[in-house]
């Protein structure tokens, strides 16, 4: 399942000697869309003489889907941590071990040695954040700190409502809502949950990655939303809030592996340590504008950041970082998700 460390440290050594040169060719690059910092991919292009192509998905679904199929091209994809054990134990993914890189040594003490990818042998930090409501105070003065907002919403928002089509975080948020806690396996709150969800469909608008802009502009009214993109609504539009459902919200990361069938391992392993230089990391949270897990990128962080309402969690605050669910709750939650796309 694994390829050999011996020699993936061999390349990555000859890698980091060579320089520029070396790395000379291509990177192509899976990725959750509108989450990438042009500024640090034409940095990385620069600096190592590389042409990075990025292909955007809307789900973990999506991208484990579209590997599992064979072929794709792809070099770098970048999982969920729920989702990391599964790509691991499809074999999907080299066993890079960046924990032997040198740029390691930035990653921030709580996320070195976690629970999705123990060591660290295959994935390092992209991004962190969490999933919640994002409303339009202009049209809604209500309390924006509960999933009522989504799953059972006020007159003045129904129609009108945007869910991410992430079929964890939207599942786990409706097991949250009503008394459970995320990969139950208590059938009763399961139906509870599915419930919910069947009942609050008819109320929302959309079930779209959406954009930034979308909200802002007032398309949507509100939202079960990632922190990150409410973040950059809000940068657009002043109106727009974030709240952190007092009943729970999921906590999640993002996390850079390499496909083991990659064609550009080395670009891939430059590309890898590139981002845990906290000057490069900054450039993704400038951009997507959430945490990232490297010590030090707040130093080259836009202003904004530091004590954003969207980024700070609030003290006493429920949030649940997601984990694999076992097999049997997995199948449960998917069958809800399948329902709910009818």
């Amino acid at each position: 399942m694994t390829m050999r460390s011996s020699v993936g440290l061999l390349g990555a050594a000859l890698l980091l000697a060579a320089g520029p040169a070396r790395a000379a060719g291509e990177l192509n690059i899976f990725n959750w869309g509108n989450y990438t910092s042009p500024e640090m991919i034409t940095k990385f292009e620069k600096a190592f003489d590389v042409k990075v192509t990025i292909t955007d998905y809307d789900s973990n679904d999506t991208a484990l889907t579209k590997v599992k199929a064979g072929g794709s091209g792809f070099d770098i994809v970048v999982p969920s941590a729920n989702f990391v054990p599964v790509w691991i134990s499809e074999g999907l993914l080299l066993e890079s071990r960046p924990d032997q890189m040198p740029n390691f040594k930035n990653v921030e003490k709580r996320w070195v040695d976690v629970p999705f990818d123990p060591g660290r042998h295959y994935t390092v930090p992209w991004q962190w954040g969490t999933t919640g409501v994002a409303v339009n105070t202009d049209h809604y003065k209500g309390d924006a700190n509960t999933w009522a907002v989504i799953f059972d919403p006020p007159p003045e928002l129904a129609g009108k409502i945007d869910v991410v089509p992430e079929m964890n975080d939207i599942v786990n948020s409706a097991i949250m809502y009503v008394g459970g806690e995320p990969c139950t396996g208590d059938k009763a709150i399961l139906k509870k949950a599915r419930d919910v969800l069947v009942a609050a469909k008819p109320k929302w608008m959309a079930m779209d990655y959406g954009t930034p802009e979308a909200l802002a502009k007032g398309d949507y009214l509100a939202a079960a939303n990632w922190n990150g993109a409410t973040f950059r609504s809000r940068l657009q539009n002043p109106a727009i809030r974030y709240g952190f459902p007092k009943e729970g919200f999921p906590i999640w990361m993002d996390n850079v592996a390499i496909l083991k069938d990659a064609k550009n391992v080395e670009n891939a392993n430059t590309f890898m340590s590139f981002i845990m230089d906290p000057e490069n990391a900054a450039m993704l949270s400038a951009f997507a504008r959430y945490g990232n897990g490297i010590a030090g990128s707040e130093a080259y962080m836009p202003a904004d950041m530091q004590g954003a309402p969207e980024i700070v969690l609030p003290e006493g605050h429920k949030g649940r970082f997601l984990l694999t669910c076992p097999a049997d709750v997995n199948q449960v939650i998917t069958r809800i998700w399948t329902e709910l796309q009818k």
